[in-house]
Parts: C-alpha cells; structure tokens; sequence
C-alpha cells in the first residue's frame, strides 16, 4: 500500500531530530512521500489533497507528539479524494515514550510500526525474567500506603522506604476531603495503623534509596536509614523528652505555623508512634555531645541514645514502585501576592493546618497576633487559638500554575480544595466574606459540580479573573483583580489571603530518575509507558509509578492508581515472569517483528 508520511511535529529537548527520522522513514517499504509540515499552521484540505492523489496515497502515517490533533483535516482529505479514511494511521511519539538516550531509536520504529499497520505496543514487549517476590515501594504517602497494603494482603513481602519520621504523607496534614467533606485523617490513619503492623511489611522510615543495581525481576537495592536516636521499640511516646528538650523550630507537619521541640513526635497518630531526633537542631548533636542531652536522661525507658550512627540495608526485590509524591512551588517568587511580606497571606497546606483540630489554633480560623519574644528581643507574628477571625478572605486560584513563567500545567487539585476552603471558611465564620478568584474552574470528578455549586449557595462571592495583586493601605489588605463577567476591574478590603500554589514534583526526583533510568516529562514528572494504555508502567521493567509522583491528581484518582500498581506487581509475581525493559529492544527487532506481523 502507497502509504505517505507526514510529520506534525517540532525539534524539541527530547532528542528527537526530525530530519534525521523523515530520512529513515523515506527508506521504509511502501512509503512515497515523506513531509516535514511542523505545528503551524494547520495542513490546508486542499494541498494535503493534491498530495494524495498526486502519489497516489492509500495509507497516511501522522508522526508526531499529538498526531491525533491533526487527523480530522487528514480524514476529510482521504475522504475527499476517495480513499480509505481507515488508513489512516498514527505514531504518537508521547504515547509511546519516545523520549531520552534512546529517542530517536523510538520514535523510528514507531513510524515503522505505523507505515506497516501494526500496533507499536504489540511489537514492543521485551522477553520476561524470573522475579523476585519482594517489592520495594518509595514514598509513604496515600499512594505507597494503599500499593503496600495491597500486595502485602496477597502475601507478598513489601519493603516501604519513607524519608521522613512518620507515614502519611501530605493527606496526614489535611482536615477533610473534597467533595464529601469526610475527615481526612479518619480515612487515612487506619490504613497507617495496618501498614504498621502488617507482617508483610516491613516499614523503613528516615530512610532513602541510594544505589540500584540488576535487572527487571531482580533488583539490588541499597538503602540508608537516618539514625531516628530513638528506638522505636522502646518508646512509649510519653512526651516527657518533648517536655524537658529546650530547643523550638518550626514544625514541618504543621507548614511551619507552629513550633516543635528537636525531639518531637510528628503528629499524635504517627507511624511508627514513636518520637525521633532531629539531628539539624539538637544541641547535643550539633555540639557533638559537650551541650544539653537532657532529654537521654529524663527518658524513663533509656530508649534514646543521641551517639547513634545511620545505616545502610541492602535488599533484593523483584519489582520497585515510586510514589514520591509532590510539594508546593516556592510561592515566595511570585511576589505580588505579599507572601511572605504580610503576616495574613498564607499557602493551602499553611490553611489546611490553620483550620485542622490538630492544629496549632485546635482549628479555629483566626489572624495572625504580634507578640514579642524575650530570646530575640523582637516582635513576631503567630497563631494563636486566642486570634481574632478575619471578617473577609480570598481565596486566589492558580498561583504559579497555568503560567509560563513558573508552572505551565494545570495542578488539577487547586479549584477543588479551595472551594473546599471557602466552605469551611463559612461553616466556623459567621457573617464572614469570602471571595474566589479563579480563572476556569475544574471541577471534573464525580460530585464536584455539584460541589461548586453549593458553595455559590452558600454565599462565597465566586469571582472569575486574574487577581492582580495583594497590596496593604493603611494596615489593610487590598486584592486587587479582574470581574470577566462584568467586564470590570475590583478590588476587596481582606483580612486573609489564601493562595492556591501550583504543585512540583518532590525532592530527589530527579535523583531517581536518574538512578533508575526512568524517564521524566517535560514538566519534571515521572514518565509512564503509554498514558492511554500503561498509565502506571515505566520503559525501566518492573518499575511503576502511583500517586502525584506521575502527574497532579486527587485521593480518589491516587487511590485508584495505587490499587492498578499493585495489580500489576501482582500480575508478575502470580505469572512468575517479570517485564524486561522496553529501551533493551532494537530497532531491527521491532522492525523484524513488524515485518511478520504485516506479512501475516
């Protein structure tokens, strides 16, 4: 079959040479016409007519990132000139990873596979290995909690590494979830609780994977595990150390709105419920034992030893899950919202532990109050459950997000929770304003619709457009905007600023990446196989990914994708044969296995 071939497509970073691929595809078999036709603009009707009947054209092969953007002036050019719109067939470089040290190999035999009508995906499978019946999971918030739950309730040893004290992750922090307001810890901790216990699971905290080693099936890991200086097994989390340490810094569970002592316990339902020392700002530690240590001496079960030393564990697992999870960009670059600069502007997760009943505040929504400290001799500003409510609050969606400058992508979870807010916000406020800003609102899982629309009824005042700036006059916050339905600039007197912050991938994922081959987006997110097809696999065999470490999304999708890893892991281990790596495929095997395929 005359088949042409057309590429919709950019140089770009992912090194991929355009040139170089239209060179190889003119060499294929049965293709006649090969064409560099870019982005822009959009392939006129009538010229991609004349080409088809010019050479005679009865398949057309659309290369490319998002080919399929372009295959309805394609099929009305096929259609118009009589030929067979089922031939139309299209290499998608982005759905079949063509991305990396082996790119441009890639994105060739996925152009080959299409000029011969032949699935990319049913060629490229790469022979299986025996595998281990371990499996390693990184990270330990809602993803790699539910992925270890799941495999080990099959029997299955599970290794879950979490580099700070606690499992939990960012939903630990969270008051309750969107859109049915259920309590976020009463869902999460029971699943902590079983993770804990579990004899399938072997639980590593202040703990990170250092080196990689092997093959799919068979993979040697190396993992250092921080000195905790307490023995988890001893501790009774009495809190008489907390009590006697003299040493404050912010709590990271709390986003820095209240203090912690440098041993602490990181929330009262901590897995494993025991305290842990913070080597950063102990005394003793930093001194190296010539100040303070008089935690060791007032622990009623010697569990602490502050002479501890970090140590290393070298394990071998059949597959390895990544659920690294997400932060917050640094809102602090986007300076014309006063962060960091106006006592009252504060980020999601800050708000989400100001509104907590664990919080520092047992979950009243109040300003900030100035109080001075003696040890400094300055004054400062904190939360305290004595503040006073603010009469109005904004809420500004999109901050960093959809912007060029900062995060081009949507964070998808932002209107939702702020919505979310905005009801809470009423609920312990009365006669309080609230005002959202957002520019197009997302609601697009089951019950959100509805969600945003009972807080219209509720009162918030739902206002779409930028919101210009945070400024103060006078001692009092000023949000500065635009009203797109009423075609006019505003401007509100607040007392609380919310921002919405775009969401980034966790530190140290490009170090994974890196030590596991596995491939990342553009936006820094870790790569998965097909985003149609294998939405949890990787090119590496026997590496997946779950959670916010793939891309933004909420619980329910999280949880969802977990439970599709493990099935996965399960998959391997009950057919007994691991997937190899993708990337260890020639392009003359794909292309063999091509040939037979079409001649068949």
């Amino acid at each position: 079959m005359r088949t042409g071939v057309f590429f919709c497509q950019m140089e770009d970073s992912r090194n991929l040479n355009i040139d170089a691929i239209a060179k190889y595809s003119a060499n294929l078999p049965e293709v006649e016409t090969v064409q560099i036709l870019g982005l822009k603009p959009h392939p006129e009707v009538k010229i991609l007519c004349e080409q088809i009947k010019s050479n005679n054209l009865g398949r057309i092969v659309i290369a490319g990132d998002m080919p399929g953007y372009f295959k309805p002036v394609f099929t009305k050019a096929m259609a118009m000139t009589g030929g067979n719109t089922d031939e139309i067939r299209l290499a998608s470089f982005q759905q079949h990873g063509a991305r990396g040290e082996n790119a441009m190999d890639r994105a060739k035999a996925i152009v080959a596979c299409a000029t011969m009508a032949v699935p990319f995906s049913l060629v490229a499978i790469p022979s299986g290995n025996p595998v281990n019946h371990s499996t390693l999971i990184i990270g330990g918030g809602i993803a790699g909690i539910q992925s270890a739950l799941e495999i080990a309730n099959a029997g299955k040893q599970v290794f879950l590494v979490e580099q700070t004290g606690t499992i939990g992750g960012h939903m630990a922090m969270f008051d309750k979830t969107f859109p049915t307001l259920d309590c976020a810890a009463c869902i999460l901790t029971p699943k902590m609780v079983s993770v804990g216990q579990h004899e399938m699971i072997r639980l590593l905290t202040k703990s990170k994977v250092v080196a990689v080693t092997g093959k799919p099936g068979s993979y040697r890991v190396k993992i250092r595990q921080s000195a905790r200086y307490v023995d988890i097994n001893s501790c009774i989390a009495c809190n008489v150390c907390t009590e006697v340490c003299p040493v404050k810094v912010e709590s990271e569970f709390d986003a820095g709105i209240s203090l912690r002592k440098a041993i602490y316990i990181p929330f009262p339902q901590a897995v494993p419920n025991a305290y842990l020392v913070d080597e950063k700002s102990c005394t003793y530690i930093l001194s190296e034992g010539e100040k303070c240590g008089v935690c060791v001496k007032k622990c009623p079960k010697e569990c602490i030893n502050l002479n501890e030393i970090d140590q290393t564990i070298d394990i071998e697992v059949g597959n390895i899950i990544l659920a690294t999870g997400y932060e917050l960009l640094d809102v602090s670059k986007i300076e014309q919202y006063g962060y960091g600069v106006y006592p009252d502007v504060l980020t999601s997760l800050e708000f989400e532990r100001l509104t907590n009943a664990s919080g520092t505040t047992g979950g009243r929504i109040v300003t900030k109050t100035r109080r001075f400290n003696k040890k400094t001799r300055e004054e400062e500003w904190i939360y305290s459950p004595e503040g006073i409510p603010p009469r109005s609050v904004a809420l500004i969606h999109c901050v960093g997000s959809r912007n060029k400058k900062y995060n081009p992508y949507c964070s998808r979870v932002c209107c939702m929770y702020s919505l979310k807010f905005a009801h809470l916000i009423k609920e312990k406020i009365p006669n309080v304003n609230v005002y959202e800003f957002y520019i197009d609102m997302r609601a697009f899982g089951k019950g959100y619709e509805e969600f945003a629309e009972r807080i219209k009824q509720e009162g918030t005042f739902v206002v779409r457009g930028h919101s210009a700036s945070v400024a103060m006059n006078n001692g009092q916050m000023i949000v500065r905007g635009e009203d797109i339905f009423n075609d006019r600039l505003v401007k509100f007197k607040v007392d609380m600023v919310v921002l919405a912050v775009g969401l980034i991938p966790a530190s140290g994922t490009e170090e994974l990446s890196r030590m596991l081959g596995v491939q990342r987006d553009t936006d820094g997110w870790f790569s998965e196989l097909d985003y149609n097809g294998s939405p949890t696999d990787t090119d590496k065999g026997g590496i997946y990914v779950a959670g916010m470490c793939q891309a933004p999304k909420d619980i329910p999708d999280t949880v969802a994708q977990a439970a599709a890893v493990a099935a996965g892991v399960l998959g391997s281990l009950t057919s007994g044969k691991g997937i190899g790596h993708l990337s260890s495929l020639s392009l003359s095997e794909i292309e063999a296995r091509a040939k037979n395929i079409h001649t068949i």
